[in-house]
């Protein structure tokens, strides 16, 4: 690390989710299987269901204190700020696979589901993408890459706070969807009371595309600007897919289709699929680094230059 001052599917055919439910002799549902095999377990690490930011615990308390920090914070005026000052990408040369090794020092505060370094959660997405798409080895990649951004905590970054760095993200400079998680605090965000940014619209207009769209700053769009400026040969797809993966409010309620054009559409469908695997490979499974380690060297080498700017 050096500190600094093939082809894409069709979008066009549609996408069906196989949702197979097996039933055991006494007619209870059993485990839950996702589209070519990947069995989806019933709770996450801590034993409660996915993405539940209410039960009582420990971790909810600090999850829930994370989501207020970051609802009163994340205004238009911060983001394009940090846009400004990380999009010069100056800071940082080093390649993928070093990236993900520098992960394996931060844990995700905003997340309910997971207390593992972060390299455990990368791998597990993307052999369980692997797994049930074979042929779409771009996904697998996408799936490894998708949360390098988190290196935003590091102080080579500039070791941001947690809540400028991961959590659900979501749209800055209009209104904040009632759907988004913990939403009572946004009461407290100056953008709230600004008749320029607290309408349906407010600085966008009807389908303009979410690449015009300035999402709340975090690992998201961080590592879609580090794709992206380094010229990345991944499908749109995947750039859709790093850009917008924590953009629950989206893929799991349909908030802010509105600001949609033709392409989100299609790269959405993809994203869908690929947020089963974000979220419920979770798992306190292991994965032998070593033995992978060759193949995503072979993928990062096709799709990305030797050394990225960050």
């Amino acid at each position: 690390m050096t500190i600094l001052c093939e082809h894409p599917p069709a979008f066009g055919v549609e996408l069906e989710e196989k949702n197979n439910i097996p039933v055991d002799h006494d007619g209870q549902e059993n485990e839950l299987v996702l589209d070519e095999g990947f069995v989806v377990p019933d709770t996450n690490s801590f034993g409660h269901t996915f993405r539940d930011y209410d039960i009582e615990s420990e971790r909810q308390k600090g999850v829930e204190e994370f989501y207020r920090t970051n609802h009163i914070n994340q205004t238009y005026g911060f983001v394009k700020r940090m846009r400004e000052e990380y999009g010069k990408l100056n800071r940082v040369e080093m390649s993928i696979w070093e990236c993900c090794e520098l992960l394996n020092e931060f844990i995700d505060e905003s997340d309910p589901d997971l207390d593992e370094p972060q390299i455990e959660h990368l791998l597990q997405t993307a052999e369980a993408i692997r797994k049930d798409y074979p042929d779409e080895d771009w996904l697998h990649l996408t799936g490894l890459i998708h949360d390098l951004g988190k290196v935003l905590l590091h102080p080579a970054f500039g070791e941001l706070p947690q809540w400028a760095v991961v959590g659900d993200t979501f749209p800055v400079g209009c209104a904040f969807d009632e759907s988004i998680v913990h939403h009572k605090y946004f009461t407290e965000n100056p953008d709230c009371n600004n008749s320029a940014y607290n309408s349906k619209y407010g600085v966008y207009s009807e389908g303009c595309g979410l690449d015009r769209v300035l999402m709340s700053w975090g690992h998201d769009d961080y590592m879609y600007l580090v794709a992206k400026e380094n010229k990345t040969t991944l499908p749109s797809a995947g750039l859709f897919i790093i850009r917008y993966h924590s953009f629950y409010t989206l893929h799991r309620t349909g908030a802010y289709r509105h600001l949609m054009n033709e392409e989100d559409v299609e790269n959405l469908k993809w994203l869908k699929i690929f947020n089963k695997y974000d979220l419920y490979s979770k798992s306190k499974v292991r994965i032998d680094v070593d033995k992978v380690k060759p193949y995503y060297l072979s993928l990062i080498e096709k799709y990305f230059p030797a050394k990225l700017r960050w």
